[in-house]
């Protein structure tokens, strides 16, 4: 298993991307979350890091939440892939995987943009003609690209849901947005490498309280969804960067 970082930014940033990831299973690549400027996105951080990966490089999306910095992308990557399919480059729709509220909200979400006459002038467009959804119940194991994933519901204004990713022999948790939630960390702190938000205000987690979390928690844990202006030297949990590959045990 492997990480490739696309964004580390907030829904305000102006140097970079919203937090996402790409992830390397044993069998696929799995984009964790879709914000703004997603092909940019892809293109720069596989060009920093030495892969080759483009929207076609991956069937599996899985969405943590229905704020635009976190699912904006969609829009554009679904209409991209539709292109690439009736040019005959594609032949698949991307699997869409999220957890049942957000499931039930996310065409009344996308359907203003992407309701296309084109398709079919005499009926409206629909997600199926864009994504093939699968909707996971909160806290359901499931696999995908060779990797289970569990999901856990954060403290967010809007139903949220943590990670937990394993390969079988490592695991990555990855916090998803969240107010401060000692009993999420917790649920967490099993995992290999912790990649947590860190932020402002009271959706969000502050960094003086993780900095306060036990060295051991600590020293496995990487920050993620932070604003422009953070400062590194206020905490010695490292920020992620985008490019950046995380490697687990077990990737050849």
């Amino acid at each position: 298993m492997r990480a490739l970082i696309l964004g580390i930014g907030d829904a305000f940033t102006t140097r970079g991307f919203g937090t996402s990831a790409l992830i390397e299973g044993p069998s696929g690549r799995l984009l964790l979350d879709c914000p703004d400027l997603i092909h940019r996105a892809l293109h720069e951080a596989s060009d920093a890091a030495g892969w080759d990966v483009d929207c076609r490089s991956f069937d599996d999306v899985f969405l943590t939440h229905l704020h635009g910095d976190h699912c904006n992308g969609l829009e554009s990557l679904g209409f991209k892939r539709l292109v690439y399919r009736m040019r005959g480059d594609h032949d698949t729709r991307p699997r869409l995987h999220t957890h049942t509220e957000a499931a039930d909200r996310v065409w009344e979400r996308l359907a203003p943009a992407m309701d296309a006459p084109f398709l079919r002038p005499d009926q409206p467009s629909t997600l199926d003609d864009f994504y093939e959804l699968h909707a996971r119940p909160i806290g359901e194991r499931f696999e995908v690209c060779g990797l289970t994933i569990e999901t856990r519901r954060t403290v967010h204004p809007l139903p949220t849901v943590g990670l937990k990713i394993s390969d079988g022999a490592r695991s990555l948790g990855w916090s998803g947005d969240t107010a401060y939630d000692p009993d999420h960390i917790a649920w967490l702190s099993d995992c290999d490498v912790i990649v947590h938000e860190t932020n402002l205000g009271p959706a969000h987690t502050n960094v003086e309280l993780l900095n306060a979390l036990p060295e051991h928690i600590r020293a496995k844990m990487r920050l993620t969804h932070i604003i422009d202006e953070f400062d590194p030297a206020s905490s010695d949990i490292p920020v992620l960067r985008e490019g950046e590959v995380l490697e687990f045990g077990g990737h050849e």
